[in-house]
């Protein structure tokens, strides 16, 4: 043995070696300390299915760490700790909140050496950090909030103009002042509708008006969209409409420079979106408008159900679709033009220039459309993928999925309750893991022999079919990711979606949306005449599909989704598109308990309208008997999904003088709200009675047969003295907003006779018995103590349990 053998083989035992190396073995490979920590394979083949289990799973663990699948794992906790903040009962003290996320660091770097617990520590760590962004994002908003409905003389600077279907204006005001009343807590900015506006009026003016301020309502039924949510948000502090149009007036104070730019932009927005929708004409002017500015006021609600119903709505609205489609014709016209000139070409990254084009032409077309979350959300994400191609990573990857996800959740961590961001991030994810499996699969196959070339009719054929199959393969994709979602916020799917986008897709991909990129760039010579022409041609076609299915199609209802369904099927998701591994099969009892607590739910049987008004009882068979002849359309089509009723059974008037025998009888069931005398009387299908009242003195008469009473006063105590029937009144709704009720069987146990009354001694004719009786269980939509966003509900005449405001003979 030489020296070199020797020298080698002392250092082979010194570090514990115990196989000799020949001589002419090949050089160490130093591992990253990742691959060093992965576990030695352990052999399987003596053990039973259950036992190999621990050790598949450790395995498939290790290698998604090797492959970086923790971070993508990052935006899910801190989107959990968003989610944790905005549903917690009470608000998180920010003490507590320091303290323990200093602890969990500091726990996180004392356990380097113990890979699994450091790396459920930092789990804890990052959804803390969501957690304490929401908490950040609360106080920076600080929305001040109106309490109760008042009507006071508003001066105000227009901030936007908004020109609605019905033909009203909606203004976007920052106040400047109040008077006749003085509004001691004014918010700092409202919406509100005028039936007409001075024509020279643009934002950046100021106007004054007598205006009837509301404050934002809330959810129209348990877990629905919160308006007082996403108004605090936005930093809307109450919505009304001008009891007499506005004029402009000259104020003292003046505009910043800020203001002052942002009202250039939102004037040049105004007037393009005019100049698009009169040029286009019809809904397809106002659907153009929309998609080059984001101004949507102005669309037809006929059209707007249309393409709800077959799922094309997410054309109108900026996302995702329309930045990735701006950017791929610009980038698209680039490479073209660069490729036409192969001196530059040859000597200059072609590509990265036309991504940086790209990026360019996407920030300006998030200005043009509004700077809205969903374009802001868009934009971002878009924009990473566009700086990993000019830096020569790959673009759609989920690394860059989840880099986006965490900015938009570090800057805005409110979205994370929207169905915008979860539709968008769903669709997406589900689309990056779809192209990642696809290529997969591609590098795995066996390679075909090199087919003859193809005829131009034969080539012009494939290429077609691969398109559509693209198509195809996309929409399914994306529609099977955000079908949960659809569901839990709007309870609807739309049964002929694919081929609705199958059908319209090409039209808004190859016509309106590069004859929308070509509008903007030649609007400033004014030719885009022709542009915007063929951007309305297939914006008609789009509607004539859309109008032509939605005509076809079939009841779109889900019902309500329970919460706890929605978190399992998420969860599945998550593990299903972020997963590369045999841990995707870890999704498969997520996906099971899901669908088991959907097939058992529990349909609401009743609803109730936060303002007491407006009251709602399932009759089974897909009917929902209302007690108002004209309720309010947005409401009530909620609740018909939820409910899963296709049809409305409208009260009659006049029959509400009913013994409680007659509200009682079976045959009774299928008939709608008889209302007369403060009284309307319903019946759901299991049997409860259910009674609308206009005060404490009408609802005492109906506490011996009904099994609920809402009671439209808030001045009003329950007049029953039975416990077995539950009382609602209109202070309970303001303090609590809207409810939905559930009728549960349960045993009541009630006292007959002849001979005593209530509170004297029995006669020798009574006698107790057991009765099956409907137990109303009743959940509310606001929970007390009140969120930074609800806090304004206790300050209204209802909350406070006062009658309404009349004005007095002196005043």
């Amino acid at each position: 043995m030489d020296g070199e053998t020797a020298t080698r083989e002392d250092e082979r035992l010194q570090f514990g070696a115990r196989v000799v190396a020949p001589e002419n073995a090949a050089p160490e490979v130093h591992r990253p300390q990742t691959m060093r920590a992965l576990p030695p394979p352990v052999p399987t083949s003596s053990l039973t299915p259950l036992a190999r289990l621990g050790p598949a799973l450790r395995r498939s663990f290790y290698s998604e760490l090797e492959h970086g699948t923790a971070f993508v794992f990052v935006p899910v906790f801190i989107a959990l700790g968003a989610l944790f903040y905005f549903s917690a009962p009470a608000e998180p003290g920010l003490g507590g909140l320091l303290l323990a996320t200093g602890l969990l660091a500091a726990l996180s770097l004392a356990l380097a050496n113990r890979p699994g617990l450091r790396m459920a520590s930092l789990a804890v760590l990052i959804t803390l950090t969501g957690v304490l962004a929401a908490k950040f994002e609360t106080w920076r908003a600080s929305t001040q909030m109106l309490g109760s409905e008042i009507s006071t003389r508003l001066t105000g600077r227009v901030v936007r103009i908004e020109q609605q279907a019905s033909g009203r204006i909606r203004l976007t005001l920052d106040v400047i002042a109040t008077e006749r009343p003085v509004l001691r807590y004014a918010p700092d900015r409202v919406r509100a509708t005028a039936r007409a506006v001075p024509e020279t009026l643009r934002p950046g003016d100021a106007v004054q008006g007598l205006v009837r301020l509301m404050p934002a309502s809330g959810p129209v039924r348990p877990q629905s969209y919160d308006f007082a949510f996403n108004s605090y948000f936005d930093g809307i502090g109450a919505v009304g409409f001008f009891l007499r149009n506005p004029e402009l007036v000259e104020t003292a104070d003046k505009p910043g420079l800020m203001t002052a730019a942002a009202a250039w932009v939102e004037g040049w927005r105004t007037r393009m979106a005019q100049d698009i929708a009169a040029s286009i004409g019809g809904p397809e002017g106002a659907i153009a408008a929309a998609l080059i500015t984001g101004i949507r006021a102005g669309i037809p609600e006929e059209m707007n159900e249309a393409l709800r119903v077959v799922g094309l709505y997410h054309v109108i609205s900026i996302s995702g679709l329309h930045m990735a489609l701006v950017a791929g014709t610009v980038m698209f016209g680039l490479r073209t033009a660069f490729a036409l000139a192969p001196g530059f070409s040859s000597r200059w990254p072609a590509k990265k220039y036309a991504a940086f084009g790209a990026l360019t032409a996407t920030a300006a077309y998030l200005v043009i459309s509004g700077a809205g979350i969903a374009a802001q959300r868009s934009f971002t994400m878009l924009a990473v993928m566009l700086l990993a191609v000019m830096v020569d990573r790959a673009a759609l990857t989920m690394r860059n999925l989840a880099i986006s996800a965490v900015i938009i959740l570090l800057i805005a961590p409110h979205e994370v309750m929207g169905p915008s961001f979860h539709m968008s991030f769903a669709a997406t994810a589900a689309l990056v893991a779809a192209y990642a499996a696809w290529a997969s699969y591609r590098e795995r196959r066996t390679p075909r022999r090199q087919a003859a070339k193809y005829g131009p009719v034969r080539l012009a054929f494939t290429t077609g079919m691969k398109y559509v199959s693209g198509l195809s393969l996309t929409s399914v994709v994306a529609g099977l990711a955000t079908a949960l979602f659809t569901a839990w916020h709007f309870q609807q799917v739309s049964p002929l979606g694919l081929v609705a986008n199958l059908a319209a897709m090409p039209f808004v991909s190859a016509v309106v949306m590069p004859a929308a990129v070509l509008a903007c760039l030649l609007m400033p010579f004014g030719l885009e005449g022709p542009a915007l022409y063929a951007m309305g041609m297939g914006i008609s076609a789009m509607n004539s599909i859309a109008v032509w299915l939605a005509e076809r199609s079939a009841f779109d209802a889900t019902g309500a989704i329970p919460l706890s369904a929605v978190l399992m099927l998420t969860a599945a998701l998550a593990i299903l598109t972020m997963a590369g591994s045999a841990l995707r099969w870890a999704a498969l009892p997520l996906l099971i308990a899901g669908a088991f607590l959907i097939a058992t739910r529990q349909l609401p049987h009743v609803f109730v309208s936060e303002d007491a008004r407006l009251v709602a009882v399932d009759r089974g068979n897909g009917r929902l008997a209302v007690n108002r002849a004209r309720p309010s359309a947005f409401t009530i089509q909620n609740w018909q999904r939820a409910a899963q009723a296709g049809e409305l059974v409208w009260p009659i008037e006049g029959d509400a003088g009913l013994p409680p025998h007659a509200a009682l009888s079976d045959d009774e069931s299928e008939l709608p709200f008889r209302c007369g005398e403060g009284l309307c009387i319903a019946r759901h299908g299991g049997g409860g009675i259910v009674v609308h009242a206009d005060g404490e003195r009408t609802a005492s008469t109906a506490c011996s047969y009904a099994s609920l009473i809402v009671i439209d006063d808030a001045t009003a105590n329950n007049p029953c003295r039975d416990s077995s029937v539950a009382v609602i009144t209109k202070r309970d709704l303001a303090r609590r907003g809207s409810a939905e009720i559930v009728f549960e069987n349960d045993i009541i146990r009630e006292t007959r006779g002849t001979g005593a009354s209530p509170g004297t001694g029995a006669s020798d004719l009574d006698r107790t018995s057991a009765r099956p009786a409907l137990y109303p269980n009743i959940r509310f939509a606001i929970r007390e103590p009140y969120r930074h966003w609800h806090a304004h509900r206790q300050y209204s005449r209802e909350a406070r349990g006062l009658p309404p405001w009349q004005k007095s003979q002196g005043e």
